[in-house]
């Protein structure tokens, strides 16, 4: 007999084909962009336009999961939550059930007393001659005509009575109790039972969720690459990309862009990074695991941490973009916050906020923080947004280069003012 294709075969099949599909989605985009002419500018911008589309349509499905993702973390908070509130009600149904037991016990004991210290009395009053044993002994439950010769042991005969009734009625009481609870501690596990299925459910939703979601942003970020690198094609067939030769070539072309003095970009260069010659001494991977450390040793603080998490998910996006290995870029040395990004040393969210009007300016989309003319026109239209830097003015300079650095400490910013005004013998 034949045996049957396992299932496991089926899954490890489905795996291959949708790798498949994937790879031949991802790369159909290439053979299309290479179908155009090298000055085909019309070309180009039809498969512009089809990869936006496409880019949209796949950024909308990564929202999707997203939410998909952030509703199933939503469940698994509140299943987590109702868990442990069932497993304090369950705890607490099993202390006050031990509880009962032992209050059970105490009653048995004390009962136990109570018909001791009777008994003997029976036999006190059959030693004394007052009841004889032959009556005492067929007397079940009520000893009144037994003791009705003796006014002060009867009396103190029906207290006894009435003190073991009353234990009896509290120990089926408290066993009744009990039984309560015992119906209660089985709801609350039985419901427990349910929530940890519904947690484990919830898990693996969201393991599958968090699968797709990578998925679809190596599809997005594999068509960013590319819808990237036919737009950099299309800016130098239209001229309107530019790479500067050296610092003075790159500050030149930024001048006249953002209207920034050259002295004053030439002074804010040299004390940020001594002329783009000092852009970072460390891989980004000794700032991370350095930042990991200090967060730690409680050196960094939750919101300084926090902060460094959300710069780190930042520059891993650009330079997932520029296809660089984010662990093995250099970066300045500081494992605090982030380290710090190219010639214009940016922090990676400082970056993005100006990364649109670089690429305008430079035409290289995207633009990179460790490209010379991308770098400085970054810095340019930083410095740029203080009013008063474009018309020269000493004071707006001294605001501007203060609000760069992150200090006013004065020999950095007389350096910069030095500089602008020496350049040209300078350099």
């Amino acid at each position: 007999m034949q045996k049957p294709i396992s299932r496991t075969f089926f899954v490890g099949l489905g795996g291959v084909i949708f790798a498949l599909l994937l790879v031949i989605s991802l790369n159909v985009h290439i053979v299309l962009a290479d179908d155009c002419a090298s000055d085909d500018t019309e070309c180009l911008n039809n498969q512009i336009d089809k990869i936006e589309t496409k880019l949209k349509k796949e950024t909308q499905q990564l929202n999707v999961l997203k939410q998909d993702l952030n509703q199933i973390n939503s469940s698994l908070t509140s299943t987590q939550q109702t868990i442990i509130r069932v497993q304090n009600l369950l705890n607490q149904t099993k202390q006050t059930i031990d509880q009962k037991e032992q209050e059970i016990m105490n009653l048995e004991q004390q009962l136990g007393l109570e018909k001791k210290v009777l008994g003997g009395l029976i036999q006190e009053m059959y030693f004394t001659g007052t009841v004889p044993l032959v009556e005492v002994m067929f007397v079940k439950d009520d000893l009144t005509n037994v003791f009705q010769g003796n006014d002060n042991l009867l009396s103190t005969q029906e207290k006894m009575q009435e003190v073991i009734r009353e234990i009896n009625d509290m120990k089926e009481k408290v066993a009744n109790e009990k039984l309560s609870l015992e119906d209660v501690k089985k709801d609350h596990e039985t419901l427990l039972q349910i929530k940890n299925r519904q947690k484990q459910g919830l898990i693996s939703d969201k393991l599958d969720t968090q699968s797709d979601i990578e998925d679809q942003q190596t599809v997005i970020n594999r068509l960013q690459k590319e819808l990237n690198q036919l737009q950099g094609d299309l800016n130098i067939i239209l001229g309107k990309s530019y790479n500067a030769k050296d610092i003075k070539d790159a500050v030149d072309f930024v001048s006249k862009e953002t209207g920034v003095p050259k002295g004053f970009l030439m002074g804010v260069l040299k004390m940020e990074t001594n002329l783009g010659a000092n852009v970072g001494g460390c891989t980004y991977a000794q700032v991370e695991d350095g930042a990991l450390a200090n967060y730690k040793a409680k050196k960094l603080g939750k919101v300084a941490w926090a902060t460094f998490q959300r710069r780190r998910d930042i520059f891993k996006q650009i330079t997932s973009e520029l296809g660089i290995d984010y662990r093995k870029q250099k970066v300045s040395c500081y494992a605090g916050t982030g380290g710090a990004m190219g010639v214009a040393q940016f922090m990676p969210d400082t970056w993005n906020a100006y990364k649109a009007r670089v690429a305008s300016a430079t035409g290289h989309n995207p633009p990179s923080p460790w490209n010379l003319t991308d770098g400085v026109m970054a810095m340019g239209k930083k410095l740029a947004m203080v009013p008063g830097v474009t018309g020269g003015n000493r004071s707006a300079w001294k605001r501007a280069a203060a609000i760069y650095l992150g200090t006013s400490y004065a020999p950095y910013i007389n350096g910069i003012l030095y500089w602008a005004d020496h350049y040209k013998e300078l350099l």
